[in-house]
């Protein structure tokens, strides 16, 4: 399910390997309600983006894989050289499979849990966004589209997260010809629980993006503690909550916050 923000509030490496075929658990759309925190002093059209469902489930896929870490393929020109470098092929860009960045991992209750964001890339035909929407499917993903001929041109991604062997959840998701790039302190955030789907599960777990100049992101809970999610570092910070770049998404970083048992997300802003 997808909702725009009815106010037109503002919202705008690692590769990882899951694998997307040989799948087995499935991937869920976020419960109901999911609470979001939209801040920022420009106006501009309202985006989609992913709202929870309690009963909504999309196609099995994105099982629990071991998340490996691989470096981003780049390309680089030859300045010197008249010779034209030939196109990037639909691989390279990352049409058939994602570019994936894992946020964060910890260990909850004894099972373990993941954050990640995956970036795919926008089609060129007709042809490439067809093979590129059956391989959503097969992953238990659902575009912000209504048919495969509209992911031409467009990038697509989606923030997730996995708890021990359950279904994987779809936290925010979107489709868009251009990406709108934060600034200042723009915030976009959901938030989701962290273990187990229930209708009575406390939402411990906020996902969302920031500005790439943003320094600091404050998330504040119902008890009324609060915690600081920083820039991870060059050497990275190694902890639960933080900010990171994400591979292949421009507009901005996204951090993670995750709360303390026993209380829930209240909101979140730019701190620093």
């Amino acid at each position: 399910m997808m909702s725009a923000d009815r106010e037109n509030h503002d919202m705008t490496q690692t590769d990882i390997a899951l694998l997307l075929a040989d799948a087995a658990d499935e991937v869920e759309i976020g419960i109901a309600p999911v609470q979001a925190v939209i801040r920022g002093g420009r106006r501009r059209k309202a985006r989609r983006w992913a709202v929870a469902a309690a009963t909504a489930l999309v196609l099995a896929g994105s099982t629990g894989a071991t998340l490996a870490f691989a470096g981003l393929p780049g390309e680089h020109a030859d300045r010197g050289t008249s010779v034209a470098s030939r196109p990037a092929s639909a691989e390279e860009r990352h049409v058939y499979a994602p570019q994936r960045t894992e946020l964060a991992r910890g260990t909850e209750r004894g099972k373990e849990w993941r954050v990640w964001v995956e970036v795919w890339g926008a089609p060129r035909d007709t042809r490439e966004a067809v093979r590129q929407f059956d391989a959503m499917r097969r992953a238990g993903l659902r575009p912000a589209v209504d048919k495969a001929a509209d992911l031409v041109g467009r990038t697509s991604y989606f923030s997730m997260r996995s708890y021990g062997d359950g279904r994987s959840l779809v936290v925010m998701f979107d489709t868009h010809r251009r990406v709108d790039r934060l600034s200042g302190t723009d915030l976009m955030a959901a938030a989701v629980p962290l273990e187990e789907v229930r209708p009575t599960a406390p939402e411990r777990l906020v996902v969302g993006h920031v500005a790439k100049t943003a320094r600091e992101v404050t998330c504040r809970w119902k008890d009324g503690s609060s915690t600081v999610a920083p820039l991870e570092g060059p050497a990275g910070h190694g902890g639960t909550s933080l900010i990171r770049p994400v591979a292949g998404y421009p507009g901005g970083n996204w951090f993670v916050c995750i709360a303390p048992q026993g209380t829930a997300y209240q909101d979140a802003e730019v701190t620093r």
